[in-house]
Order: structure tokens, then sequence, then C-alpha cells
């Protein structure tokens, strides 16, 4: 067990998917808002030809507020997001639908050849993090979807009652069956955090033809010490996460060119979402449900898996937990990124592309989307031991308010 200063900086890093942005002048960024609309209009509004549901657009939904930003990717992505609402259960949200945004960059129609693929950001991050990535793949052939997970990115935050993994996952496969239909095979792709998020979206979907995992984790379960803090204490440490110095902290521990890409506007991109009403209140319910749970899930992913790692990756480990996922994971193949860090779709967005774009247009892929039977997988309760190695779930507010409590009570 690592020393307690150690363990702190290092689960800190692994919240950086949260933070990371891009590549920028080093001049001061002005403040970026978010304009709120006054309340929530959704209409009908059929988006996709594929799809065989009509989707119903939030058309009260302003874009985030790109002013300041130099970095054309973010300001394109922003541009181009939108949020539709999608059946929800009433536990969720008493209206029974929730209002989830993302960005679709459509496939180029002469070279489309894949199925459609879902992208799920890390921890408390939001869709602009696959900005750079998402037109890569689009270039490819590739039909493809950066959605925001319920309570992260520019998701509705009023009006819902539970933020727990278990509804965040309900959330993403009720925006795939109404994007794409229930029978419409398609593949999920999640880094870091959102590994987690896209395990347990496969493994509870009959239609998931295919698993990436990005730098993801995947193998450690909850949030840790968070989940049993008092809601007063859980919101101080929550506090912290949006903090300007701790965000700036693991910017630069996620790269591996930290000159070129840990900037100032990285630091300002990747904190947006936080600035919005609601933020902290559905963090503090995420953290106090004990979040996901995919350790016992990953052996039942029967889709082909692809597993890429940036190769200087300092956050997570690539050399222990690479490896696991392909011993664990029934069909799947690791692909090393040379000079990267954790986050391969931000820092080597082609190189990531490509070698997506090779996994979803394979053999193995293209077969396993004909006659799809995934397990649904339920989810096992099992003691976690305090002594457990947390890495992910926002545990650097537990961990700050646990210095905190030795200091002052």
């Amino acid at each position: 067990m690592r020393n307690s200063s150690v363990l702190t900086l290092l689960i800190c890093c692994h919240t950086a998917r949260a933070f990371v942005g891009g590549p920028s002048s080093t001049r001061r960024c002005p403040h970026l808002s978010i304009k709120r609309p006054n309340s929530i209009d959704f209409t009908l509004h059929s988006f996709f030809g594929d799809a065989s549901s009509t989707i119903m657009e939030d058309l009260s939904f302003v874009s985030p507020d790109t002013t300041g930003i130099g970095e054309q990717a973010c300001v394109d992505a922003a541009r181009e997001m939108k949020r539709i609402a999608v059946p929800i259960s009433k536990e969720i949200s008493p209206s029974g639908s929730v209002g989830i945004s993302y960005i679709h960059w459509p496939a180029n129609s002469k070279k489309k050849n894949a199925l459609p693929l879902i992208l799920l950001h890390g921890f408390d991050s939001s869709c602009l993090e696959y900005r750079r990535l998402g037109p890569q793949l689009a270039s490819r052939g590739i039909d493809t979807f950066a959605v925001d997970i319920l309570g992260w990115g520019f998701t509705q935050l009023s009006d819902i009652t539970d933020f727990s993994a278990n509804s965040k996952v309900e959330a993403l496969n009720s925006f795939v069956n109404a994007n794409f239909g229930p029978s419409t095979p398609f593949v999920v792709a999640g880094a870091s955090l959102g590994g987690a998020a896209a395990i347990e979206l496969a493994s509870a979907s009959t239609t998931c033809a295919g698993l990436v995992l990005i730098d993801a984790q995947g193998f450690v379960d909850g949030v840790g010490p968070m989940a049993s803090l008092p809601k007063p204490l859980a919101q101080l440490g929550v506090g912290v996460l949006k903090s300007v110095p701790l965000r700036n902290m693991a910017n630069k521990m996620s790269y591996y060119d930290v000159e070129q890409f840990a900037t100032e506007e990285a630091q300002v991109i990747g904190r947006l979402h936080c600035l919005r009403d609601g933020w902290s209140d559905a963090m503090v319910s995420f953290m106090r449900t004990g979040g996901f749970s995919p350790s016992s899930k990953i052996s039942k992913v029967t889709a082909p898996a692809l597993v890429l790692w940036g190769r200087q990756d300092g956050i997570l480990d690539g050399k222990e937990f690479a490896n696991k996922f392909v011993e664990e994971l029934p069909n799947a193949q690791l692909q090393w990124i040379e000079e990267c860090g954790h986050v391969p779709h931000l820092e080597q967005p082609e190189e990531t592309a490509a070698a997506i774009a090779s996994f979803l247009t394979s053999t193995a892929t293209k077969s396993a989307s004909n006659g799809r039977t995934n397990l649904v997988d339920g989810r096992v309760e099992e003691e976690i031991s305090p002594s457990t190695y947390y890495v992910g779930g926002g545990i650097i507010g537990a961990m700050v308010l646990e210095e905190l409590i030795k200091q002052f009570f």
C-alpha cells in the first residue's frame, strides 16, 4: 500500500479526465459563461435517418460559450452540441424524461463502413473531451456520438432526484435506443472512468457489438470513503474538485508532452461545465450513492474489445491494467499509443482514430453485430475493504476532507 501523500496524488490524477483540454497560446483566457434558458422546451424532431424513433430536441438548450477560446476544435464542437430528451424512470426524474447533451460527427458518406460509435468521457468531464477525436473518426467513415453522462457535462441538472451510476447507465441506454432503435448494433468507447460506464452499458445491452477502452478504469468499484461522508462534508469535498489549482495539477499530469498540451486554456475548457447551476448537488448525489461497479461485469462482455493505452500514462499503469483487461475480457486486443499519456484521444487523436477505425471495420466486430446476444449481468454488491486502493470516482474531495478532519476535528 502506498503512503497517504502519494496515494492522494495518484488518485487526484485519475480525475484528470475532467480537467484536460488542449494546446493554446499562453495568454490568460477570460472567464467563460453558460447562458441558461429559463425553461426546458422539448420539441419532436427527427435527426437521424437511420433511427427508428422520433427524437425530442431541447430547443432551449444553448451551447457552451467559447468566447476567448483559441482552439478551433473546441469552438466547432461546442457549436455542434445539442441536447435531447430521453425516457427515464420516474424515480430518477418525475417528468419521466431527462435531457442528455451530445455532439454528433456524421460519418463521411463515401467511407461509411462501420457501426455507429458512442464515446463516453471520464469522471466529471464532458463530451468536449472528444473534440479532436470525433472529426478524425467521422472522416474515416464512422458515425460518431460523444455523449455526456447524466449529471456531468451539459446534461439536464434540474428536476432530477437520482444521479447514481445506475441512473447514468439507464440514461445512456435510453439515449442509444432513442437514436438507433432497440435492434441496431453499436460500439461503445469509454476513457478513464468513462470506461467503467462503457463496461456497464455494454454488459446491460443486447445490441452492443464492440467495446473500446481508452486508459480505462474498470477494476475498482465504488468511490471510497466519500460515499459514507455526511452531506455537508461531501459538499465541501466536491467544491474542491472545481478549484483551479487542483485542475491545473491534474491537467499537467495527464499528458506526456506537458508543455504543448497542459495549458491554461486546457484547464478552462475542462472546468467549464463545473460552473453550471446544480453541478455540485449532482456530484454529491453521485458520490453518496457509491459509484460504478464494473469489475464483476468485465468478463461478461462477450463482444470484441479493443484496449488502447498511452505508453507513458502516469495515472493508470498500462502494464498492470491494460494487460489485466486483455486477460479478463473474453475477446480483446491491446494496442499501445506511443509518446502519449493518460488521454490518447486528446494527445494523439490521429493514431487513436486509426486504431479505433481498424477495430470497427474488423471481421470480428462486424460478425458480432449479427445476432448480438450480450448477457445482462446483475449488479453484484460486494463489501469493499477500507484499505482498497481507490483510483477515480472523484475521490479527490474525500481525501482532502480526510486531511481537514484530521487537522480540525
